[in-house]
């Protein structure tokens, strides 16, 4: 085969799948041919298998009597995929399939025929033929991986170790529960059972002659502290916040700049388990109880530093500690001028590297030591946007100062690719979120950023990233994204951004399973991202799944005890059950800052489903008296909130001069934001408190054509309540009963209040915006009705 006729596929790990049909041979040609037109069919139809493909990072090879899927995305894809197969074949489990994680290579001709070869595909094979129909086995490796992941746990059974060619002897265990896999020993291991069997009377005496001897020895045992659970991998590593020991405590973002670059550098070596800074920029500086923070973590070592920094000169202490012991494993000193700062970078991720016996690909080595830009100005610009951007809010303060200084660092810089990475993120975030006002300018710029900094760096994992976070955010194209997400994996082997970003597309898709077991793989890289796992309950309130997000927002409050926002979101599920007691209790301590909308939304929904709107007017007033215009189309939002307030009061006409203001506020905002549908939702609200029959109906409508279930299965259902709150308010009872049972059998992100419950049967029951349908029936059943998550725990 010539050089132009074939594509040479490097060694690379791969997560292979083996599908065999047992008793193959044994068929006849008719029954042999629907055997593998069934299998084919159902592997074009996996989820997985389509996802690999559109990415590029799959390869089919046919065996005969089945075939070899060999994935070059994550261990999960081929289990996902077996369990897919299992499932859809259930009734005709005469396949078996195993599974493994090893190195491959070949070469693919002109036609696409693959031709590999490797231990990988050995061991595949392999441990598949340990089984029997219907079993789904996995080698030890991959079981290990596995297990890592809370989902994947009850799955997992352990077979110990299975006699295969040549004598060797493989580990393996079985996948299943009740409805996939098989649950039974395979026949191999059976019958290795049964010879051990008729020696065991042996074992047995010499059992009790050192029984003795092992009572002894567990007293000993008994005596040494019991092994964690969970078992820490000694290559794991966590960097602590760096200590800013400069006169000028305004350098606290330089400190801070200095540890996330480190840490990143470190994070971009796959041998290495590196904690996200986000998990650990709760901690002090240098703080006593290492060990159980190192616990906590799931580290086996610990990172401290300080930074002092005095005009261009600085100097960074650093050093590794053993956390088990509290012992100093290396330690070092750099005094540098702030041109040579990133060589001081660089030296420590390799030195601690080196201490810790990290292999360290060619690749992985340039990374480090890459130095993203000459221009000091422009780096200290980037570390304050920095600064800002790791801050646990994601607040419109943060975002707009983190966009600021992202400008003047690729203004300063225009070759400096991560700045323009960074500055994509922040803008589509913000244009996702609107933290930033979504304009079509701001969308423009995320996209220009993202392009920019991939054609400076097309390798650069973060730039990768930032490009699929355009796709997702902005333009909610999913596709896409993903692509991007995963050909930035493996450039980013230690970042929860890349699972946390697939949760979100996962859950704009509709897919609640999927997304969910992302949000745990985020988890384990960044045990305690708030945001993360913020994110992970929101997800579970949009499932109206209460219990378990007052689990996430009880584990955020752990880690920041008294964070406002949680605390409101406690409130309003405790609003959706229906208990306005306890959200009140929860509210009442709050003094939110006039920019915490999420908090203050709530307490003026808290007074308005109480029908006491009295006391939250006054604090409204004070707001509006001075708003600010940073503050975009939601200073209108607000005004519409306090008409609301003012309806529920009695003051009609002093609810209508509101929403006459609200209206002259919001309307210009729609030039610039066409798209908003946020913006689409305030004005329907406030034309129907101004008794604008068609213009809140059209209103309403234009939302839900902005914003389909079928293009955001989290987003999309909440116009189809506003929908029901204007056709509610306007005499359109039917359309409202329709939406309204629509509604109650989706999960979404509600439009309404702070912690954006979506509606239940408590809500209906106590919010005046559906008075007009309480003598209907069909409302009635509604309210009596709640689902089993709704009620309280």
């Amino acid at each position: 085969m010539s050089a132009e006729t074939k594509k040479e596929i490097a060694l690379e790990i791969a997560h292979i799948l083996f599908v065999d049909t047992v008793g193959y041979s044994k068929l006849s040609i008719n029954e042999q041919r629907a055997a593998i037109d069934e299998l084919n069919e159902v592997v074009r139809n996996s989820e997985q298998l389509q996802k690999a493909e559109v990415a590029g990072r799959l390869i089919k090879i046919p065996t005969g009597d089945g075939m070899a899927l060999v994935f070059y995305t994550s261990p999960e894809a081929p289990v996902q995929c077996a369990i897919e197969i299992s499932r859809a074949l259930r009734e005709h489990p005469r396949l078996r399939m195993g599974i493994h994680s090893g190195p491959v290579s070949g070469v693919i001709d002109v036609n696409g025929h693959a031709n590999l070869a490797g231990a990988g595909l050995n061991i595949a094979q392999r441990v598949m033929g340990c089984g029997d129909a219907g079993h789904i086995l996995l080698s030890k490796r991959v079981a290990e991986d596995l297990a890592e992941y809370e989902q994947w746990r009850p799955l997992l059974h352990d077979l110990g170790t299975c006699e295969v060619k040549h004598g060797v002897r493989i580990g393996i265990a079985s996948l299943h529960d009740i409805k996939i896999g098989n649950s039974q020993v395979p026949g191999k291991l059976r019958a290795v059972k049964k010879h051990r069997a008729q020696v065991r009377w042996a074992e047995a005496a010499i059992a009790l002659l050192v029984l003795a001897a092992v009572v002894a020895a567990f007293l000993v045992l008994l005596r040494r502290p019991t092994r964690p659970e969970t078992t820490i991998v000694e290559k794991s590593i966590a960097v602590l916040p760096f200590e800013n020991r400069s006169e000028d405590k305004a350098n606290a973002y330089f400190a801070d700049g200095i540890q996330d670059e480190i840490l990143t550098r470190l994070s971009k070596i796959a041998d290495l388990k590196v904690i996200s800074r986000t998990s650990t920029q709760h901690y002090k500086s240098a703080p006593e109880n290492l060990s159980e923070i190192a616990k906590q973590l799931g580290v086996a070592h610990i990172v401290e530093g300080s930074v002092q920094k005095s005009g261009d000169a600085v100097r960074v202490n650093v050093q590794l500690i053993k956390a088990a012991n509290d012992s100093h494993l290396w330690a070092d000193t750099y005094d540098r001028r702030l041109t040579d700062i990133f060589s001081v970078e660089s030296e420590v991720a390799k030195a601690i590297a080196e201490q810790l016996r990290a292999k360290i690909t060619g690749q992985e080595e340039q990374v480090i030591a890459a130095k993203p830009t000459d221009n000091t100005e422009a780096y200290d610009a980037y570390l304050r946007g920095l600064a800002y951007n790791l801050k646990t809010a994601n607040s419109a303060a943060n975002s707009r100062s983190a966009q600021k200084y992202l400008k003047e660092a690729v203004r300063l810089d225009p070759k400096f690719a991560l700045a323009w990475t960074l500055l994509s993120f922040v803008d589509a975030r913000g244009y996702l979120t609107q933290t930033l006002q979504p304009t079509i300018a701001l969308r423009e710029e995320a996209r220009q950023a993202a392009e920019t900094a991939l054609t400076l760096e097309p390798n650069l994992g973060e730039a990768l990233h930032a490009e699929g976070y355009y796709h997702y955010a902005c333009l909610k194209d999913y596709e896409t994204a993903v692509r991007y997400f995963e050909q930035a994996r493996p450039l980013l082997p230690n970042s929860s951004r890349i699972p946390e970003s697939l949760a979100y597309v996962m859950r704009r898709q509709g897919r609640w399973d999927r997304s969910e077991s992302y949000f745990v793989e985020a988890e384990r890289l960044d045990p305690r991202n708030v945001y993360v796992l913020g994110q992970h309950g929101q997800s579970y309130i949009a499932c109206r799944r209460f219990a378990e997000a007052l689990h996430k927002f009880d584990e955020i409050l752990k880690i920041t005890p008294d964070d406002m926002d949680t605390l409101a979101v406690k409130a309003s599920i405790a609003q959706a059950q229906g208990d306005l007691p306890r959200a009140a209790a929860l509210l009442a301590p709050l003094h939110p800052p006039a920019d915490d909308s999420n908090v203050l939304y709530t307490q003026v929904y808290q007074a308005i489903l109480e029908r006491r709107p009295a006391q939250v007017i006054p604090r409204l007033k004070e707001i509006l008296a001075k708003p600010d215009p940073a503050w975009g189309y939601f200073c209108g939002e607000l005004r519409f909130w306090f008409g609301w307030a003012q309806e529920v009061a009695g003051d009609h006409a002093a609810a209508q001069e509101s929403w006459r203001q609200a209206r002259s506020e919001l309307e210009p905002f729609l030039k610039e934001q066409p798209e908003n549908y946020n913006l689409l939702y305030d004005l329907a609200l406030t034309e129907m408190g101004l008794g604008e029959k068609a213009a809140a109906l059209t209103l309403s409508e234009r939302a839900m054509a902005a914003m389909p279930i079928e293009r955001d299965a989290f987003d999309g259902p909440a116009p189809i309540e506003i929908l029901a709150r204007v056709a509610a308010q306007v005499g359109e009872p039917d359309r409202a009963m329709a939406a309204l049972q629509e509604l109650l059998s989706v999960p979404y992100e509600g439009p309404l209040g702070g912690g954006q419950t979506p509606l239940t049967s408590a809500l209906l029951r106590l919010d005046p915006m559906f008075d007009p349908l309480r003598n209907d029936p069909r409302f009635q059943k509604l309210v009596a009705s709640s689902a089993p998550n709704e009620t309280k725990q």
